[in-house]
């Protein structure tokens, strides 16, 4: 691998790739964004302006820390893309620690210029590089230059629209958690996506920044083998990953497997999610130790059920259930009882179905009678598969903040 060439304050190199990736790390905490200005150093309208809440403009896609370039997909009209850092806590500055360090890189992850960006030292806005057309050619220039008036003025001095100020300046902060850096550049582009798309729904539910306990539980019944053998209960897994990411406090997600009893599993981690995918998702065998035969290969979900509730305790921290099943819940009486016991308790049940299948009571849950509050949810999907993040993440959280301001009006959660 070619080491990356180093880049000093002004100093400016070619790109011919066809596509790249900016990042700055190091220094104090901050969040990225982006303008696309003309040759009059203005944006053509609001739409020009790439930050957390419109990550993309023409050529230009934001994904948590990292800004990805298409030279070729930028309108003819923009002549410069000017990435611009704004440190994420207020009264923060820039010379308050390390250097900032802004990377511009290929798709691969290689790594081709570093600026480190010294020198500054109360400023909290940063124009860190500039992508800008030469002719047919793009290059980057390391800029390192400070906004004194803030990044309001910043915004407003290239011709962005700030009707409301704080809103603004205050882009919440997607939540980092232990492991990531180990994953590799596309597992991290992968993970940012999906969790600003957590994040989006939870900003919109008015529940960004709630802390709870997330709890997987995946059916092990036979009736799942092509789900199993097709990769789809794998998907599933990476795909709840980022939601512990933003709600639970050291990111992980708690796990069971169940049919006829249940297994415990170890936690699951940013880093170690394929592993443990590969480890535990099985039908049939033996996998570190655990019998998966003598758990069976038909539902009961009174068992696994009954082991959750058992870790609840009352006026405690909030826990989402994340129920993943293909159908079969026959004992119905059984299961509205245990509904109506978990209803004192502060946890929110979300049930998924897998497939086309009869999904018993639990189609009936917002029906259901005799509870504290409204404990539980249920969707179904064909193929999980073919609905995108987006859309399974407004599904998969969509009541769980409502039940979470029910809960703490009725006393069942701590606030």
């Amino acid at each position: 691998m070619a080491v990356a060439a180093a880049l000093a304050k002004g100093q400016n190199a070619g790109l011919t790739q066809p596509e790249v990736v900016l990042t700055v790390r190091g220094g104090v905490a901050a969040d990225l964004s982006a303008l696309l200005v003309t040759g009059a150093g203005k944006v053509r309208s609001d739409a020009d302006f790439v930050f957390f809440n419109q990550p993309q403009a023409p050529g230009v896609r934001l994904s948590g820390a990292m800004l990805t370039v298409s030279p070729g997909g930028v309108p003819a009209e923009i002549e410069q893309i000017r990435a611009v850092i704004t440190v994420a806590a207020e009264g923060d500055t820039f010379g308050g620690s390390a250097p900032p360090v802004a990377s511009v890189a290929d798709t691969a992850g290689n790594v081709l210029y570093e600026y480190v960006i010294d020198g500054l030292d109360r400023e909290s806005v940063v124009i860190a590089l500039e992508l800008y057309r030469r002719g047919e050619q793009w290059k980057v220039r390391a800029v390192g230059q400070g906004y004194a008036g803030g990044f309001a003025d910043l915004v407003t001095d290239h011709g962005v629209r700030v009707d409301d100020e704080p809103e603004v300046v205050a882009q919440p902060e997607i939540r980092t958690v232990p492991g990531e850096a180990a994953l590799s550049f596309e597992k991290r582009q992968k993970l940012d996506l999906r969790k600003h798309e957590v994040a989006k729904v939870l900003i919109d539910k008015s529940a960004f920044g709630t802390r709870a306990r997330v709890v997987l539980v995946i059916d092990k019944t036979g009736s799942m083998q092509k789900l199993y053998r097709g990769g789809t209960v794998h998907r599933v897994v990476e795909r709840m990953i980022p939601v512990a990411t933003q709600l639970d406090d050291d990111g992980t997600l708690e796990a069971y497997l169940y049919a006829l009893t249940f297994a415990k599993l170890p936690d699951i981690t940013v880093a170690g999610g394929e592993q443990w995918a590969q480890t535990y998702l099985h039908l049939t065998g033996t996998h570190d130790g655990i019998d998966y035969d003598g758990i069976g290969g038909r539902n009961d979900e009174l068992p696994v059920m009954r082991a959750v509730i058992d870790t609840l305790a009352p006026g405690a921290a909030p826990t989402l259930v994340l129920f993943f099943t293909d159908g079969g819940f026959a004992k119905k009486r059984e299961i509205a009882a245990l509904m109506r016991e978990a209803s004192e308790l502060p946890a929110f049940w979300q049930f998924i179905g897998l497939g086309k299948a009869n999904f018993g009571v639990l189609r009936t849950l917002d029906e259901l009678d005799g509870r504290a509050v409204d404990n539980a949810g249920f969707f179904a999907l064909d193929d999980i598969d073919q609905v995108d993040d987006a859309e399974l993440y407004r599904r998969l959280l969509g009541e769980f903040p409502d039940w979470l301001r029910a809960a703490r009006t009725a006393g069942i959660v701590s606030s």
